[in-house]
Parts: C-alpha cells; structure tokens; sequence
C-alpha cells in the first residue's frame, strides 16, 4: 500500500510540473507539454518489450513457466504502453505536423512494433496446443525486440519529422529537463506495480487453468 501512495504522489507531482511548472515551448505552446507523457510512455514501451526479449530466451533455455508469465505480462502491458504512444503522438501532431498521422519513419516504425507485440498475444491466445503457441510466441517476441532499435534510431538513419534527441543535446530548459525526470519516475513506480498485480494474476489463471485440465 506504501508503494501505492508514493505512486499517486509521484503522480501528482509529474502533473504539476508537466502543466503548471514547466515553461510554455516558444514555437508548439502548450500542445508540447505532451512530451512529459509521450516520452514515459516510449520508455516503458522499450523497457517491456526489452523484458519480453529476456524472459523469451530464458523460457526456450529453461522451459520455466515463470519466465513465460513475466514475457506474456510484459507483452501486454507493453503493448498498452505503445498504444498510448501511438495516440499521443497522433494528438502531438496534428497541431504540430497538420495531420494526425504520417509515414513518418519513427511512427511507422513503432506501428511496426505494435503489430509484432499483437501478433506475439494472438499466437498465446489461438494456437492450437498451448506449449507449442508458447514456444512461437517466446520466438516472435526475440525477433520482434529488433524493431525496438530501429525505432529509436531511425531519427539518425532517416530524414524525419519527429523532434531530434533533445535531452542529449541540451535542448531544454532546467525547468522541463526535471518535469520529464519526475514523470519518468512517476510511470516508472506505476509500472513497477502494474507489473507486480499483472503477475500475480496471471499465476493464478495459470493455476486455475491447470485445475480444469486435471478434473477432466
């Protein structure tokens, strides 16, 4: 419960600072202030899907079903975390760019990524035999994890509309630089606990899956 409470504080402070204390950008205005949200959101993102590469290589190496549970957990939630990537770029842009969505080669590519991480629940959830749509699925998502550096990259590989990298180059203000560090911490703790309450679910589908299986 503590860890709850210090979620929602952080929370409160990331919407605080993101809206009230962060300076107005000179050229986006207040649209930008959707940067301390995207930006969290893309991080997560990778981060799932980074523990989706892992915990795959692990489950085809040990076979344990723990391994299996955190790369399904963190495939949903990634897949989450991307959706609400995809749309709040599409609502950054289109007072920005003119257009809700582009084929931009960083939005393209996190389309892609999108696509993969369904595709890696749709083989867990209608493949015939479970082991087997495990074992796909724990190949799908190795693979898929590929995409992840395209998409971060393709801003220096290819001509792009999307913002350069910002924070590497100085390009913010004291003020914004520690609105987004807060917001990272902030949907990084509430990850944290969605992970751990997704997890907890998921072992007792598990188990009561397996309950049905052995009364039949």
């Amino acid at each position: 419960m503590a860890v709850i409470g210090v979620s929602f504080l952080l929370m409160v402070a990331s919407l605080f600072m993101a809206l009230l204390y962060a300076p107005t950008e000179r050229f986006m205005g207040d649209v930008q202030r959707i940067f301390y949200f995207h930006v969290p959101l893309a991080w997560l993102a990778f981060l799932n899907f980074f523990i989706v590469f892992v915990a795959s290589i692990q489950f085809l190496r040990k076979g344990s079903a723990a391994w299996d549970q955190l790369a399904y957990c963190a495939a949903e939630i990634g897949t989450l975390f991307t959706t609400l990537v995809l749309i709040t770029g599409s609502l950054w842009a289109k007072p920005v760019w003119g257009t809700w969505w582009s084929w931009d080669p960083r939005l393209t590519a996190s389309l892609i990524l999108w696509l993969i991480y369904i595709a890696y629940l749709t083989v867990r959830s209608y493949a015939a035999e479970s082991g087997r749509g495990t074992r796909f699925a724990a190949v799908v998502g190795i693979l898929g994890f590929v995409d992840v550096p395209i998409v971060y990259l393709s801003i220096y590989w290819w001509r792009t509309l999307h913002p350069g990298p910002v924070i590497q180059t100085g390009g913010m203000v004291p003020e914004m630089t520690r609105a987004l560090l807060v917001s990272l911490l902030a949907f990084t703790v509430f990850f944290v606990i969605l992970m751990r309450y997704r997890l907890r679910l998921r072992r007792m589908e598990t188990e009561i899956e397996e309950l049905r299986q052995a009364d039949r």
